[in-house]
């Protein structure tokens, strides 16, 4: 059978040789040397699962023939006897640019911005590039491809890392004898995508991560319209990405938030991602798990900061500090967690780092056979090449490592890299490892030289005594140069080869006077490692929180019935003294005098105050980015898409009392994106953020902002106030026969724009519009009367009070800032009896921060209500509690405390209008999000993790490890002049 097996790869081999010689050849004699090479007695990693001791790898033309224990070598073969020595597949980089030219950023262009596309022929948006092919400028690099030899690939997948939708890839093989077609394995590997847009055009759009998550669903919508034949002209970008949809499907994402975007986008059109991960998925794994999605996984865990300075060691956040601690756990809790991934050197300084990132990750856990999965048999499936590259099975290319041992060992020296069976060499295997302790005597003078680093590059550290000697170590051929000096001025050059029987090194010095002596440089002890860098020390690993930031909960919490007792509760229309509030399942079960606990916590809160949580009906905290400003509508995006669950003003707000708020997008343009309504459930991600089933709204805006008033641009419209009347009445009215063409059964395109205006004029979502000048305020109620709907509130709206009478009329209210004016030209006639005189006139009026810091004490800010314009204590608090629950029609919900209604809920230790009052507890949906008493122990804890991280990075840099400078990071804050 055996022989069989041989003979048939005789024939294919002979079959392949034909097949490829079809063109005549004019550079001498054509016979070729088709010869088979037997690698025997070595250990064999088929694949990472299947290894044979003793075994034999039989190649032939570049391709593997056989491997097993008892393989028959033909007769002509080049037998290399590889005992001790281990034979690996080559590893593979499905995420790489080797050899592909880097894009050019177009020109500044001036100060005005592009919102047009600069082609023709293509999609609408230059960021869409389907059509572009890595092959096209693809050049293979022999430098770069000795450097990823010496790493240990045999096989890259490169692309243009440029755009949103960035076009094919190239698997390349790095043999530099092979010509062009024997290199290329595939002039079309993979389509890739990303969220980031492309540095060749100046195109606007998109300019957040909400904006390229809406370009890319409304992309695949166009796709699919385009497919059913109902565009007459040719789009080369569709054809591409139609064309192109059969190859696997890789975006680049980053962190964990990405990921989960990237994948939504994948559910929403049946698309399943391979995706590149940014290191952070342990801190939400589960979630990562729940995409099914394959990762590439970058191993650029971070350095060491350089904390030894107290004033710098400020700069570094806790989550920075932890992430250090933390990332190169990654790969093992990937593994822990059964989801499949392959490493990549992107975002690597150096190839050759490589070697030492996988060691860590190992020693923190990863299974040595999962590392090598990571680099071969996983980015081969992933690239839909298992048969081809990988492993080592009949048939495979003879792609393939050989070392002296273990390739996951410090100690291990890669010998040889074969390519396509092409042999190239990294380190000579007959070169001796002359790495040990050394002792020598010259002159009468005893050294001792302890030589160290890597087995093919060593280093020397010269000693007599206990003196250091400046010493230079070169080692090439089993020939050993040494020279040092004494005092800077006495120089002495040794010269030797290393005996063949043993590790003793002798040959002859030249002295300081020039005389020749004969000497052996005597080992008298092993190779021992003097430097104790992090990556094969594994520290201690700090606790995965929730979020993964300073204050965030080492457990969830969790819903609890809990009795308030003797409170004085504010129920949103009155004021109860000596009252009991009962909380079941987290709704407010009971409001009344002496209940019974029944099983409930109970809570003594005589002479406390409980309220309802307080809602702030424009915010723009736990957000990425706020504003899509590359077009005057930007209806598509959605705020939901752009939470940031690790924002601390997530928590900071809690400890003000708020529990509700609706995200809104800036004001950029007249139409912005669709909110968000968020409940601050601190420790959940960005989906266990939004409130559930919650109303549509979306963000419209008037004035300075959006005619770009300082933006020193005049390209884009409108550019007056006038203009932007104009784009609501222009996009209603595209809306209006949208919407007319939909409901009469035509085939309509997608337009998730149209969608959204769509759903305004169906009465199906609300507006909030930033808003401050009278007239304009006035334009916009014409207009939505116009159309046949109604404005739901109007924000800011600092001259409210000039037309209140007409609000009231329309319906709208009003959500206005208690006491700012005069930051800009439009707020100057604002007043702070606004909000009471708009409430005088039927108005519902609440009281919003749109700042991060004001948010957190929007209790004061609704007191002064009652300083000016006189309203009641309920009124006023009504202004931050019922009154924005109407606005969010929540209210039926949330904002006041009657049975029935959500457990959202805060427990103040003095009067809440009060500047002195303080969330003691903050509740939503009867579980404690805020803890006034274990704040104080999380403040404490913070603090000792934040030292013990600081010792350990201290640590790190004693022992030789690479350390980074800390940078002071300012924190952005959005509100709606945020531009």
């Amino acid at each position: 059978m055996k022989m069989k097996l041989v003979a048939l790869a005789f024939f294919l081999g002979g079959a392949f040789l034909m097949a490829q010689d079809y063109f005549p050849k004019n550079d001498g004699v054509k016979t070729k040397n088709n010869n088979y090479t037997a690698f025997t007695n070595a250990k064999i990693y088929v694949t990472p699962t299947q290894i044979i001791q003793n075994g034999t790898l039989l190649i032939q033309d570049g391709k593997v023939v056989q491997v097993g224990k008892s393989v028959s070598i033909p007769k002509n073969a080049i037998v290399e006897d590889l005992q001790g020595n281990y034979i690996y597949p080559s590893f593979i980089d499905a995420f790489s640019d080797y050899g592909v030219a880097k894009p050019k950023k177009a020109d500044g262009g001036g100060r005005s911005a592009q919102y047009d596309p600069s082609r023709e022929g293509f999609y609408w948006n230059d960021h869409i590039m389907p059509e572009n092919n890595a092959i096209s400028g693809f050049s293979y690099d022999s430098k770069k491809a000795e450097e990823l030899r010496k790493a240990g690939f045999g096989v890259v997948n490169s692309h243009i890392q440029d755009g949103i939708a960035r076009g094919t890839g190239v698997l390349v093989a790095l043999n530099d004898k092979a010509s062009e077609s024997q290199r290329i394995l595939s002039d079309k590997s993979a389509q890739y995508f990303s969220f980031d847009k492309s540095i060749t055009s100046r195109q606007s759009y998109p300019t957040s991560i909400m904006g390229a998550t809406a370009l890319m669903r409304q992309l695949y919508y166009d796709l699919d319209w385009y497919n059913k034949g109902n565009v007459e002209t040719t789009d080369r970008s569709l054809e591409a990405l139609e064309g192109n949809k059969g190859l696997s499907q890789i975006f680049a994402a980053g962190g964990n938030g990405n990921i989960l975007r990237a994948d939504k986008i994948g559910d929403l059109f049946g698309i399943q991602y391979t995706i590149l991960a940014g290191g952070d998925e342990y801190e939400r794994v589960a979630d990562v798990k729940a995409t099914n999605a394959r990762l590439i996984v970058p191993l650029n865990f971070p350095d060491a900061y350089d904390v030894s300075n107290p004033y710098e060691a400020q700069y570094v956040a806790l989550k920075d500090m932890r992430h250090w601690n933390l990332a190169p756990s990654n790969p093992k809790v990937l593994e822990d967690n059964g989801i499949q991934f392959s490493f990549t050197l992107h975002e690597l300084k150096s190839p050759s780092d490589l070697s030492s990132k996988l060691m860590k990750a190992i020693t923190y856990g990863l299974s040595k056979t999962k590392a090598l999965e990571a680099l071969t048999t996983v980015p081969a499936s992933i690239l839909g090449k298992s048969s081809d590259i990988g492993s080592l099975q009949p048939g495979s290319q003879a792609n393939f490592l050989i070392a002296s041992g273990d390739i996951f060992e410090k100690e291990t020296t890669l010998y040889e890299n074969w390519v396509q069976g092409v042999k190239n060499v990294i380190q000579s295997k007959d070169q001796k490892d002359i790495r040990g302790e050394y002792t020598v005597s010259i002159n009468g003078q005893n050294y001792t030289a302890s030589i160290t680093g890597e087995a093919n590059k060593p280093k020397v550290e010269l000693k007599k005594g206990t003196e250091k000697v400046d010493a230079k170590l070169e080692y090439s051929t089993d020939w050993l140069n040494l020279s040092f000096s004494e005092n800077g001025t006495e120089s002495y050059r040794f010269a030797g080869k290393v005996s063949s029987d043993s590790q003793n090194i002798g040959g002859k010095i030249v002295l300081p006077n020039g005389t020749e002596t004969t000497v052996t440089l005597t080992q008298s002890g092993p190779f021992k490692e003097t430097s104790k860098s992090s990556s094969t020390q594994k520290p201690q690993l700090m606790a995965v929180t929730y979020p993964n930031v300073s204050y965030g909960y080492k457990t969830k919490p969790q819903q609890e019935n809990i009795l308030f007792k003797n409170a004085t509760v504010w129920t949103g229309n009155a004021i109860l003294e000596n009252t009991d509030v009962l909380i079941k399942n987290g709704k407010i079960d009971k409001v009344g005098k002496d209940l019974r606990a029944g099983g409930a916590k109970t809570v003594d809160a005589t002479g406390k105050h409980l309220t309802s949580g307080i809602i702030d009906e424009h915010t723009h905290i736990a957000a990425l980015s706020i504003n899509e400003a590359g077009h005057n509508s930007s209806a598509e995006v959605r705020m939901k898409d752009a939470i940031d669950p690790k924002d601390l003003d997530i928590y900071r707000n809690l400890a003000g009392g708020v529990t509700t708020v609706q995200l809104l997008h800036g004001s950029a343009n007249p139409i912005g994106g669709r909110s968000a309504i968020l409940r601050l459930k601190w420790g959940e991600n960005a989906d266990g953020l939004v409130f559930p089933d919650s109303p549509k709204f979306i963000k419209f805006a008037l004035g300075e902002n959006v005619k770009q008033s300082n933006w020193n641009s005049y390209s884009r419209f409108p550019q007056t106030r006038m203009g932007v009347e104009q784009v609501y009445t222009d996009y209603f009215q595209r809306a209006k026969e949208y919407d007319a063409k939909k409901k009469s059964g035509q085939p309509v395109r997608y337009d998730e724009e149209m969608e959204v205006l769509s759903e305004i004029l169906n009465s199906e979502r609300f507006i909030s519009c930033h808003s401050y000048v009278q007239s304009e305020i006035n334009m916009m109620m014409k207009v939505a009367e116009k159309f046949g709907f109604r404005m739901n509130t109007f924000t800011h709206i600092l001259e409210g009070y000039k037309l209140a009478d007409k609000m009231a009329e329309h319906g709208v209210g009003g959500s206005t800032f208690s006491d700012w004016w005069a930051y800009k030209f439009e707020v100057n006639d604002a007043i702070p009896y606004n909000a009471a005189i708009m409430a005088s006139q039927g108005v519902t009026v609440a009281i919003n921060s749109d700042d991060a810091e004001m948010s957190r004490r929007l209790n004061q800010e609704a007191g002064k209500t009652v300083k000016y314009g006189g309203m009641s204590e309920i009124e006023a608090w009504k202004t931050v509690t019922l009154n924005p629950a109407k606005l969010l029609h929540l209210d039926d919900r949330v904002g006041s405390i009657e049975e029935g209604k959500d457990a959202d809920l805060v427990l103040w230790n003095a009067h809440p209008l009060s500047i002195y009052a303080k969330a003691e507890k903050t509740l939503i949906e009867g579980t404690v999000y805020f803890d006034i008493e274990k704040d104080q122990a999380i403040r404490e804890s913070v603090q000792q993790e934040r030292n013990q991280l600081i010792n350990m990075m201290l640590n790190e840099k004693e022992n030789g490890g690479k350390t980074q400078t800390p940078v002071q990071n300012k924190k952005e804050r959005f509100e709606c002049e945020t531009l």
